[in-house]
């Protein structure tokens, strides 16, 4: 360091030293400082504490203008937070609630409907419900479920003829947005939803040709009986050319959905169904379907669905939710095969109670009678229409009464030892006597698929549910006349009263076949188990399907009481005497008759075969 340097510096330290000395503070100035200050302190602790935060994060409701410059950041920032409260959409059959934290349907309340507890029902709400759009922005996975939308309203209720419609709007920035569109008709279960978007082109990640729409929904207890209604719940679609079909029903299930356009899915529950329709079909999707320990929820369902994106400045994806019964005649006027969600069971009794029974039953119904009375006048006529089929069983049942003791006979003659020596002679006694030994099972074989038919339409008939009759407070359920107070396999905990007396009944019409029929051994007492049996499986299935069977059971008494006026034995045994005076030649064989003989023939001739082969084994 040179001479002059250290001379600047030095004459530096000195003034900066002077100017701190000459320019402190005397004592008084700093006595008036500190009572300046205290007095200060005091008044700022007296006034409340305002948050900063309050007035950076607030923003007007109705402004349609977002503030790029707010402190939230990231896309969507402003829609982190927003309005609670709900917009309603209202017609005279629903009542939907749609929540601007994601802009989605909330709540659906259908009314003219009661859960069994006599509670409004609803077909689901609360928080464990979530739809909306996911897809990439910025970096970012975006949920439109977790956003807050801007309405355009907040109510719109419309009746009979008139419509109308309110947007639900998700703005990113000015000129770019998205629009749920709602719209609803005056009388209808139907609420349209249109997913607009605007300027998102250059938004939404380039490498995504589709946008997700996820829909989760936990749908709650609205019957009598949570197994049932989980048997009858599930998650059904129509998928392309493979037509309308649906997840497991007793279990969990996952599924991919890549082999066709979806034009719908459906979160189906017992009576109701939750089923979103797209207009253009989704590209493809993944359902799932999950039970829940919980005992006052059915099940649980979700849904990734996949809707095409295109990059234009406006796109457009019209759909339509259905949220009511799942009431045939209803649902065949959606449209798009969703009334095959109402299973009338397998090939042929779903033919039989769609183009059968059912128009049958509205007929009835059309005459505004009790559906008692409209059970009991459609198995009238059914008992009616078969009584052919009847009188045909119990007359070749009576034959074969009437020539048992022949048949005991050639038992004793025969014995036990050779079966088939025994069944060729009682084939030259049916022969020679005319009579088919299968002449009573074919008829009743032929009444089995209306008898079963019957097993899948009651517990899907959606006009039983919360009918009452006699003690029997619903139709469509059990009646626990019986509450037991504890659970036993196969019966649960209650006795139904009416599958009592539908086993009683048949277990009598059992005693009175076998009268008839003649028949002893085991199949006399398979007889009696099978009624039993049923009476476990029954037990838990809807009164209105046991108040059926018991009516078949006694109109078919009544019948046979009425037959056997018509029937005498005596002339039966004299018309089986004539048949055996014809010449063999006069008598015309059956189709069993003849398969008998053949079978026989094989039989005798297999054994001619064998029986040189082990003589020569001996030797």
């Amino acid at each position: 360091m040179d001479r002059n340097t250290f001379t600047g510096l030095f004459l530096i330290l000195i003034i900066l030293v002077g100017s701190t000395y000459l320019m402190q503070p005397s004592d008084e100035d700093i006595k008036r400082e500190k009572a300046r200050n205290t007095k200060d302190s005091l008044a700022r602790v007296q006034q409340p504490i305002k948050s900063p935060a309050a007035d950076t994060l607030r923003v007007p409701a109705a402004s349609p203008k977002i503030d790029s410059t707010a402190i939230l950041a990231g896309p969507f920032g402003s829609a982190n937070s927003g309005s609670a409260s709900p917009v309603i959409l209202e017609n005279e059959k629903l009542k939907v609630e749609i929540s601007p934290k994601g802009g989605r349907i909330s709540s659906v309340h259908l009314k003219g409907f009661q859960t069994y507890t006599k509670q409004p029902l609803k077909m689901f709400e609360g928080d464990g419900n979530r739809f909306g759009l996911i897809f990439g922005a910025a970096g970012k996975n975006i949920s439109t479920n977790d956003l807050y939308f801007t309405p355009s309203g907040t109510k719109l209720t419309v009746a009979k003829s008139d419509s109308g419609s309110l947007t639900m709007r998700l703005t990113y920035e000015a000129g770019k947005y998205i629009d749920y569109i709602y719209s609803l008709k005056g009388d209808s279960y139907n609420v349209g939803l249109t997913i607009a978007t605007k300027g998102m082109q250059d938004v939404v990640a380039p490498t995504q040709q589709h946008l997700t729409l996820n829909w989760e929904t936990i749908l709650k207890l609205k019957e009598k009986d949570l197994k049932s209604e989980q048997q009858y719940s599930t998650a059904y679609y129509n998928q392309g050319d493979a037509g309308v079909d649906h997840l497991e029903k007793l279990e969990s299930e996952k599924k991919e959905l890549n082999e066709g356009k979806i034009k719908w899915i459906s979160f189906k529950q017992h009576f109701f169904s939750n089923v979103l329709i797209a207009k253009n079909s989704f590209d493809k999707g993944e359902l799932s379907v999950n039970t829940s320990p919980d005992s006052n929820i059915v099940k649980s369902f979700a849904a990734n669905m996949q809707i095409p994106f295109g990059r234009q400045e406006t796109t457009s994806f019209p759909m339509e939710f259905y949220f009511g019964p799942n009431k045939l005649s209803t649902l065949e006027a959606q449209g798009f095969n969703i009334d095959k969600q109402i299973d009338m069971g397998y090939w042929p009794l779903k033919y039989i109670n769609r183009w059968i029974v059912l128009p049958v039953f509205n007929f009835l119904e059309g005459f505004g009678w009790g559906y008692g009375l409209i059970i009991l006048v459609l198995t009238i006529l059914l008992k009616t229409v078969l009584l052919p089929l009847t009188y045909k069983s119990y007359l070749s049942m009576a034959k074969m009464r009437v020539l048992k003791p022949e048949m005991d006979e050639i038992k004793a003659k025969v014995g036990d030892d050779n079966p088939t020596l025994l069944q060729q002679e009682y084939l030259k006694l049916y022969k020679k006597a005319g009579v088919n030994p299968l002449g009573g099972c074919l008829p009743m074989l032929l009444q089995l698929p209306i008898i079963m038919a019957f097993f899948f339409f009651f517990p899907n008939l959606f006009e039983l549910r919360q009918q009452t009759f006699l003690w029997m407070e619903d139709l469509s359920t059990f009646d626990a006349f019986f509450q037991l107070g504890f659970t036993l396999p196969f019966l649960g905990n209650h006795i139904s009263l009416m599958c009592i007396l539908m086993t009683v009944s048949t277990l009598i019409y059992t005693y009175f076949n076998n009268q008839v029929s003649g028949a002893t051994g085991q199949m006399k007492y398979i007889g009696y188990i099978t009624p039993i049996i049923f009476f476990g499986v029954l037990n838990s299935y809807p009164s209105g399907l046991n108040y059926y069977y018991f009516l078949a059971n006694m109109l078919t008494f009544a019948q046979q009481y009425i037959i056997r006026m018509f029937v005498n034995d005596d002339k039966i045994h004299a018309q089986i005497q004539e048949n055996k005076k014809k010449p063999a030649t006069e008598k015309k064989k059956s189709g069993f008759q003849q398969r008998m003989e053949d079978y026989m023939r094989q039989q005798q001739q297999a054994k001619k075969d064998i029986t040189p082969a082990v003589k020569g084994k001996k030797k």
